[in-house]
Formats: C-alpha cells, sequence, structure tokens
C-alpha cells in the first residue's frame, strides 16, 4: 500500500532524501527530519498527512492547493488572517505549574490550571485527528551557544512559510539529528471554550513550562507564532545572565564592536530606523544581549506596511515583489496583485514577513558586540516629549520599566488610534518575569559595558495626536546618526523642566524648533497641561516599581511639580 501511495506522491521524485513512512491510518512525508523525532513523540496521531520541513516552493504551492491566499508580484503570497488582524494579548495565559510559581509575573500572565492545559491540549489533538499539518524544526537564536530548538506544527501552510522565514533555519544536515526543545501547536480552525478550557474567548494561546509545549487556537494572525517564542526565550535567557530585548539591532559597517539596540513597541520605528543603509543590520525585534555578542533570535523581519514607500524605505519596500514574502491583510488589485500601501481598510496593521537576507546590508551570522549606544523609542500620541534625549544609566532604567509609548492602531485587537500605554521593558506583553529582573539586568550590563543611552521620541510634535504631526522622520534619522556616530556628544545641551533628561540645542540639518516641543505647539499653555498630565501618568505609573529599585534610580524619577 505504501508503495502505491508513492506512485501518487509529487516529492516522490526527491525519495533518496525523503522518506516515506506508512503507520496504520498516519502517514508521513517526511521532507528533512530526525527519525526518532516524529509527531508521535509530541503526542499527535492518526493524522493524515504530515510535511516535515517543507522549503518555500513547496510550501507556497501547498498553501496555493488550499486556496490559504494568492501568489503576488515577484512571487510574494498574499494572505488574510480573517477575523483577527492583530495579536490578543488578553487571550495569552502561563500553566501554574509547581516549578514556575515563584518565578511567573502572574498579574501580566493570567494562569492557566494543569487539568485545563491537559484538557484544552486533548481536546485540540482529538480535532487534528486525520487531517494534514505541516512541522518547521527550527531555531530561536542566531547564536549557536544560546539558541532554543523549537518544533513548530502548523495547520496551515503559509503559517509554517512565515515562522519558517521568521525563525532561524537549520541547515540541511542538521535537521537528521535535531531533538525540539519547545514545541508550538498552532490550530486555528479549533475554538476554545472558557468554560472547559480555563481561557477567557474562543482563542487561546497557553504556555506550558514543565510540558515545554505552546498551545495557539482561535486565531489565522501569524505573529502569535513568533511571540509565542519571544516569551519562552525571555524565560529561559535570564537564567544564563542573557538579557531579552524586544529591540532591533544594527553595527557599524566593519565593526561589530560599535552595535546599537533599539527598544521599543510595535510601531515605533524599530524596523523601519534599524534598516541604516550605512549600517550593518542585525535584526528588527527580538535580540538577546550577551556577556560577549547581541545575537538575533530570528531569521527574518515583520515590518508594518501602511504608508510603506520606495522613496523612504526603498530596500523594505523591495521585498513586497520578492519570492516567499508573505503579505498579511494588505488590500491588493484582483488582476496585478498591486498593493495599496495607503488603503488600511482591512486593518492599519498590515505587515510583510521577509527573510533577513532581502535586506542588502544585513548580517550574515546576526550576530554583533555588546551594545555601546542604547535606544529607547517611545511614540508620544500627547505630543510633549523632544525627538531626542540623552539618558543618565539611572534615567534608562526608569525609562526602561516605565516603556512608556502609544500602542499603534491595528497592532492589538480593538485598538483603532493611538492609545498612550506603559509596557514595561517595551514588551510587558511578552515578559513572563517580573520587571526588576529585565531592569536590574539592563542597568548591570549599561555599567559594565559603559552604554550610551538616548530616549527617541518617533510621536508626535506640535500637538497630540489629532492636531499634531507625527515627528519628521528625516529629523529622526539625523539624530540617530550623530547619537551613533559621537557627533551629538559635543552638541550643547538643556535639561528639560519636566522630565530631568538633557536635550541638544543644535545639530545641523535638523529645524532648532523640533529640539523644544513646546515651542511647535501655538497654544504654549496647551502643551504645559499636556506635559503636566504625561508627567502624573509617569509619577503615578513608576510608584509600583519604587520598592524595587535603588535610591540611585529614584532620585532620578520623574516628579510631580
Amino acid at each position: 500500500k505504501a508503495v502505491d501511495t508513492l506512485k501518487t506522491v509529487r516529492y516522490s521524485k526527491n525519495i533518496s532524501a525523503k522518506k516515506l513512512v506508512y503507520q496504520g491510518a498516519h502517514l508521513m512525508i517526511v521532507g528533512r527530519v530526525n527519525p526518532n523525532q516524529t509527531l508521535e513523540d509530541n503526542g499527535i496521531f492518526n493524522t493524515a498527512k504530515i510535511f516535515y520541513n517543507l522549503k518555500d516552493h513547496d510550501l507556497i504551492t501547498e498553501a496555493i492547493k488550499r486556496e490559504e491566499g494568492v501568489l503576488g508580484n515577484g512571487g510574494s503570497f498574499l494572505v488574510s488572517t480573517g477575523k483577527y488582524t492583530g495579536r490578543s494579548p488578553k487571550d495569552k495565559f502561563v500553566v501554574n505549574e509547581k516549578s514556575v510559581q515563584d518565578t511567573i509575573w502572574w498579574e501580566n500572565n493570567p494562569p492557566m490550571e494543569v487539568s485545563a492545559f491537559n484538557k484544552l491540549k486533548s481536546d485540540m489533538l482529538e480535532h487534528m485527528a486525520k487531517k494534514e499539518y505541516f512541522v518547521q524544526d527550527l531555531y530561536g537564536g542566531s547564536d549557536p551557544e544560546h539558541r532554543l530548538n523549537v518544533r513548530m506544527i502548523t495547520e496551515l501552510a503559509w503559517h509554517s512559510l512565515f515562522i519558517r522565514t521568521m525563525l532561524r533555519r537549520p541547515k540541511t544536515e542538521e535537521l537528521n539529528s535535531f531533538i525540539p526543545e519547545f514545541t508550538v501547536i498552532n490550530c486555528p480552525t479549533f475554538n476554545s471554550d472558557p468554560l472547559k478550557h480555563g481561557c477567557r474567548s474562543d482563542v487561546v494561546i497557553a504556555i506550558s513550562f514543565e510540558q515545554k509545549t505552546i498551545l495557539i487556537a482561535g486565531t489565522e494572525y501569524a505573529g502569535e507564532n513568533k511571540k509565542s517564542i519571544f516569551s519562552i526565550l525571555n524565560y529561559l535567557l535570564p537564567e544564563k545572565n542573557i538579557m531579552p530585548m524586544h529591540c532591533s539591532a544594527n553595527h557599524a559597517i566593519g565593526d561589530i564592536t560599535d552595535t546599537a539596540v533599539f527598544f521599543g513597541l510595535s510601531g515605533t520605528g524599530k524596523t523601519t530606523l534599524s534598516a541604516d543603509p550605512n549600517r550593518v543590520l542585525l535584526g528588527d525585534d527580538e535580540h538577546g544581549w550577551s556577556d560577549t555578542t547581541t545575537f538575533n533570535f530570528e531569521g527574518g523581519c515583520y515590518a508594518k506596511t501602511i504608508n510603506l514607500s520606495s522613496e523612504a524605505e526603498p530596500e523594505i519596500h523591495a521585498t513586497t515583489e520578492k519570492f516567499g514574502t508573505v503579505i498579511e491583510n494588505m488590500v491588493y488589485d484582483d488582476y496585478s496583485k498591486d498593493l495599496d500601501f495607503f488603503d488600511d481598510s482591512i486593518t492599519a496593521n498590515m505587515r510583510c514577513a521577509y527573510p533577513l537576507e532581502y535586506i542588502s546590508n544585513a548580517s550574515d551570522t546576526a550576530i554583533g558586540g555588546q551594545p555601546n549606544n542604547i535606544i529607547m523609542l517611545t511614540c508620544d500620541a500627547f505630543g510633549v516629549l523632544p525627538p531626542i534625549a540623552r539618558l543618565s544609566p539611572e534615567q534608562a532604567m526608569y525609562h526602561f520599566l516605565s516603556g512608556f509609548t502609544s500602542k499603534v492602531a491595528g497592532t492589538e485587537r480593538g485598538v483603532t488610534e493611538p492609545q498612550p500605554t506603559f509596557s514595561t521593558c517595551f514588551g510587558a506583553p511578552f515578559m513572563p518575569r517580573r520587571p526588576e529582573v529585565y531592569g536590574a539586568l539592563l542597568r548591570d550590563k549599561i555599567a559594565k559595558n559603559k552604554s550610551k543611552c538616548w530616549l527617541v521620541n518617533t510621536g508626535w510634535t506640535g500637538g497630540a495626536y489629532g492636531k499634531g504631526s507625527r515627528m519628521p522622520i528625516k529629523a529622526t534619522r539625523a539624530l540617530l546618526t550623530a547619537a551613533l556616530n559621537g557627533s551629538l556628544n559635543s552638541s550643547s545641551y538643556r535639561k528639560d523642566d519636566n522630565f530631568g533628561f538633557e536635550v541638544p540645542t543644535h545639530l545641523d540639518g535638523v529645524d532648532t524648533l523640533l529640539l523644544n516641543p513646546r515651542d511647535t505647539w501655538e497654544d504654549r499653555n496647551a502643551y504645559d497641561k499636556a506635559a503636566s498630565k504625561l508627567v502624573s501618568m509617569f509619577v503615578d505609573n513608576f510608584s509600583q516599581y519604587e520598592n524595587f529599585v535603588g535610591p540611585s534610580v529614584l532620585a532620578q524619577a520623574i516628579k510631580n511639580k
């Protein structure tokens, strides 16, 4: 029967490199896989077909056959994520297991009981019976010393393409002995039940550290896949004295010791600002800071495409017409497949996922030195903060723990316009441990490495959202360049009356007016009121950390006038 099946399997031409195994009702088409680590090891039996480690062209073929999307210009793949076009942070849970009870930040990570997780897993696996699934065995982390072996099991072929793009791909020969340390099972057609599964809605992302399993159900939004791995690394790496960072990173051409990291939530400019043609790109979203390196967790970039232009960001724009780039939730012409970068009728969170190597100045290894410049990106919807400010190490820890920014429209469900928020460590949704763990790590590493720290506002100027305008990207780039090459150090500075940090008063090529936000407002009294309100928000938010930081940080804390 297996021989008869072999005749009809399109992969049979590569049978010398790929193995067909028939076990009862379980037919596995194996690309490359450790024969001792098949899906039975994950408790998955009685499926129709399993596709192991297919490459991009085969995944696109399977996705088209299943009508999961359409082929776009240049071989890109155009998809819709359906009902959910952003992350569902309120539907993410951590299983309340004995080994993690004392180390999880439970206020930020709602607990799920072990029995509820087991029932969820059992029901998901029953739902998955007799269906086809795609498996990718991948690395989370470019540094071989610190990477995590991850197995991603997806119901959708394009999800397999997405995660193959976003994580690090093993060499073909490495797959023969690959042993997964964590497994993600993503089944969008399974809807969770709050009464049975201890969750909140029909969407669930549940992490079990003891079972080393992540379950994702009820949503097709692909970003949940990569952020689940980020959450795992955020828990594991601090135990190795490695700082996990929600940041982009780059380094100077020919000098990895001149490395810079850019902290920030989605929509603050991590991808845009790190893709500097005059520097080498390490990655756009997730990195680790070890005792010797800054290393990317990923193998691709996940860029917002709303208002993306070939003039402002030519290389990112060009990826939208390259083979294998996944285009999410963009309006396009049915005939020409031309993309509309300005139509947000589906979502403002339209995105493209592309391999890191599609950026010409991307690092081959995605490994740099320890960062000597740390940039904290914020999107200030109040229009109060200056475009750049210099921070002392204590101020850096203060602003890192505060994580002030604005949620940008579309990034999360229900967000339709910028909403001021405090997201500790510039990534609260992905932080399993308490903020002080990451804050202390950052403080110690800044002190040891003597890193320079900057706060950069990519939000509004001349007024708040709805009245002012977005900070000119040309000015932001000029100020960042000056900070990174050291020329901004020779500028004169003023101490900001509201926030206490230092703000440059002049830089050639930048409108001096921008450097003093109050001067950009028509109504200066309105600025003062907005600034006073923001200061109070900082003070109220930071009160939760006052007992966990030292006197030197408290001395630099923002205070009400």
